[in-house]
């Protein structure tokens, strides 16, 4: 009597569950390819979090990720596709809590007294009362998602420097640039103290910032306005998605 053996693979073990969260730098801003249904927030389907979706076929995908976002509104209105399956959060906040786009504003309007000023304005907020808000937030992505790896992603410089370029001072260049290395200081070490990883985009968008080589970050645009200063469909691609494909 002959016995029939029936062979089956393995079954495949399920993708990451994966949520994006945070602001206007998570949710492709700038990257153009923008979710129609996504209305003020502004998802591009370019951005760092589609891009990896796109490349590993996560069991299930979600992103709230909102232009304009503070922490608040990540721990108020961002965390509900969070559960104890999700097994990959990204999240990139803290800038609009510093008031980064009153900076850039300050210093492409004012002068060059004016906005070392407001960068130090900002820096003292990074370093006094952002950690408080960012543990807060952090907190409350855990208690959501308690087996989760989590990613946060941080922010370029905005400027090459040290090389002619039209336009701001050296001063201003080199204040815009001193502003985010103290947001991103404040948020590695953030990030560090809940176990979370930090993804840190300055490497790569080195030489690639506005006066550089490449075409990672738009400068002033004219329409939509909203669009200056964030990243390119390039600046996520070159210099958010490996950052963040290497951490996760």
């Amino acid at each position: 009597m002959l016995l029939s053996l029936v062979l089956t693979a393995p079954a495949q073990a399920a993708g990451p569950a994966y949520v994006a969260l945070g602001d206007s730098y998570a949710s492709g801003n700038g990257a153009g390819n923008y979710d129609s249904s996504s209305g003020n927030c502004h998802r591009s389907l370019s951005s760092y979090p589609y891009l990896w979706k796109n490349a590993h076929s996560p069991s299930s995908f979600a992103d709230t990720s909102c232009s304009g976002a503070i922490t608040t509104d990540v721990t108020n209105s961002q965390l509900g596709p969070l559960n104890s399956a999700t097994s990959l959060v990204t999240v990139t906040i803290g800038g609009n809590d510093a008031g980064f786009a009153d900076v850039m504003t300050t210093c492409v309007t004012g002068s060059d007294s004016t906005c070392v000023t407001k960068v130090d304005q900002a820096e003292a907020y990074a370093r006094a009362t952002l950690p408080g808000r960012l543990d807060a937030t952090y907190s409350a992505i855990r208690a959501k998602a308690p087996n989760a790896k989590v990613v946060v992603l941080g922010y370029p410089r905005m400027y090459t420097l040290n090389v002619f370029c039209i336009g701001l001072s050296d001063t201003k260049h080199r204040k815009i640039d001193e502003a985010a290395d103290a947001l991103d200081s404040v948020i590695a070490e953030r990030a560090a103290a809940h176990g979370f990883v930090f993804g840190d985009v300055r490497p790569t968008f080195s030489g690639h910032e506005l006066c550089g080589s490449g075409n990672y970050l738009h400068s002033l645009v004219i329409s939509p306005s909203w669009e200056t200063y964030h990243p390119t469909a390039a600046g996520h691609a070159n210099g958010y998605y490996p950052v963040l494909n290497a951490n996760s």
